[in-house]
């Protein structure tokens, strides 16, 4: 099997194990990169991002290991494969935990091309996968969450990576969606669900709210209720369904949420964030269901996500909009 659409970057000091490296690769088909040491290697990646690196790890300049950390965190997506010589499996023991994909032992170095074989195998399928999902025009997720702050960091990063993969926002503005999502999704869970409420955090004993908080995450029935979350994406819009299990409120009674007073407040500040960053807010008619609405901003209008101006509701603010719809 042979790639010759792959670049190999190599990171080796020594030319006689540097030609090796060579006429390994060229013969498997490879395009080969060859540099005296990691510090090299990192401009020439910086310049023109090869498929694959390939380091030794005593090396003048830049160490393997400093090139597998730079790399790690620079260039996630490049894979770096060890090459490592006798005595030194403690040094490559530690490269692996900070980043490094593989190792092939320079005694056996005939294994190095199936070993670069299977990686690229696997990032080249990543790379697809993500041009598919370029490709997507609809997508709905569904969850059920139980009341453990835990979940709310990696459900708000997924819906700001589709968010942004859909093109309603871009990277900045997809991050302040993710801010308001995670106020909503908190409001829920504290508000909705354990039935806290904010008012506790605006008198001396702030420490009450929280303290209720986690008792009532231990308590029934607040422990037993769940959130339901509904995203529906397309080309065009955004919507997401936030729904607890809670005993809900009168919407009319909410003050208006687009005072910037709030933001010196506990109280009323995640809302104030909620209805700025989105497009569309509404509250379905028991208090217990928020939808928010975002629509891809026009090309020659001002980013939607700055202009409190752009906050609106729709006519039938009090409609609800189930899950099981």
């Amino acid at each position: 099997m042979t790639d010759t659409q792959s670049t190999v970057l190599v990171a080796e000091d020594s030319q006689t194990q540097s030609i090796q490296f060579r006429r390994l690769l060229e013969k498997a088909g490879f395009r080969a990169l060859m540099t005296a040491n990691g510090r090299e290697a990192l401009d020439v990646i910086r310049r023109s991002p090869p498929d694959v690196v390939v380091t030794d790890l005593d090396m003048p300049e830049m160490n393997g290991l400093e090139l597998v950390e730079a790399v790690h965190r620079s260039f996630p997506n490049i894979p770096v494969v060890l090459a490592t010589a006798v005595g030194s499996e403690e040094i490559a023991a530690e490269a692996l935990r900070k980043g490094a994909a593989s190792y092939v032992p320079k005694q056996f170095l005939a294994d190095l091309i199936p070993t670069l074989h299977r990686l690229l195998a696997v990032t080249q399928a990543d790379r697809a996968n993500t041009l598919l999902a370029d490709c997507a025009t609809y997508s709905e997720v569904r969850y059920t969450l139980t009341n453990d702050e835990t979940l709310v960091v990696p459900l708000v990063a997924q819906i700001r990576r589709m968010i942004e993969r859909f093109g309603i926002r871009d990277g900045s503005g997809a991050l302040r969606v993710a801010m308001a999502f995670n106020e909503a999704l908190q409001n829920a869970i504290v508000h909705g669900n354990l039935e806290v409420t904010s008012r506790l955090r605006e008198g001396a004993n702030a420490t009450a709210f929280w303290d209720l908080v986690g008792e009532r995450r231990m308590q029934t029935p607040f422990s037993d209720r769940r959130i339901h979350v509904q995203a529906i994406l397309t080309n065009d819009f955004a919507r997401i369904v936030i729904r607890d299990e809670g005993p809900g409120f009168d919407p009319a009674t909410i003050p208006d949420p687009t005072n910037p007073a709030f933001l010196d407040r506990p109280c009323g500040r995640g809302l104030w964030l909620i209805h700025t960053f989105m497009d569309e807010v509404r509250h379905n008619r028991e208090g217990n269901e928020i939808t928010l609405v975002l629509h891809r901003p026009n090309p020659s209008s001002a980013p939607q996500s700055f202009r409190t101006d752009s906050i609106r509701r729709l006519p039938d603010a009090t409609r609800k909009i189930s899950l099981e719809n």
